[in-house]
């Protein structure tokens, strides 16, 4: 009886196997070019740009007479750069930009009044809200930096891609020695 019980576990334990490799084997067959083979190098590779060989070139932006979201996504694209064939979502590889003449942003439509800007000043009950166009009389700066702000990642590399972003509200900066280059949006 021993010998019959052992019997019964030896193909039962055979056919486990059996059954287990012909699954694998389906697997592979099935999946079979996104395995990698022996003795071979992966099919796709991600490419990463070493730090030191990130080029990054100042660029400036004349905001008169443009509209505020057209002239904010290609600013942030540029930031995180997205245009560069070396793009890659977690590594800061942007370029500087900087952005004169902020105060002649344009908006479209009745934004100008109806669009609400909010800030917390920490106290309880500390919620201030201003328009747009109260806004751009006092800090006319600060349109296109928040319009740019919520375009790019919330995270640590988002605050990075950020601090790259230079605004002036007049024609004139004080980045005249990095040599930029006129981009037009």
């Amino acid at each position: 009886m021993v010998e019959c019980n052992l019997a019964k576990v030896e193909v039962a334990s055979s056919n486990l196997v059996s059954r287990s490799n012909s699954f694998f084997f389906k697997v592979r067959t099935t999946f079979e070019p996104f395995f990698v083979k022996d003795n071979e190098a992966p099919l796709m590779k991600t490419y990463y740009t070493p730090v030191n060989e990130i080029s990054r070139q100042w660029n400036i932006v004349d905001a008169d007479g443009k509209v505020l979201g057209r002239i904010a996504t290609e600013i942030a694209s540029r930031l995180r750069g997205k245009h560069k064939p070396t793009f890659c979502n977690f590594q800061d590889n942007g370029d500087f930009i900087i952005v004169v003449n902020a105060d002649k942003v344009h908006l479209t439509g009745a934004k100008w009044d109806d669009k609400q800007y909010y800030r917390h000043t920490g106290y309880v009950g500390g919620i201030k809200s201003q328009t747009a166009k109260e806004l751009l009389e006092k800090k006319p700066e600060e349109l296109i930096r928040i319009a740019v702000k919520g375009m790019l990642p919330k995270n640590k590399l988002g605050r990075a891609q950020f601090k790259k972003l230079k605004v002036y509200a007049g024609p004139e900066h004080p980045h005249e020695a990095q040599q930029p280059e006129t981009l037009e949006i």
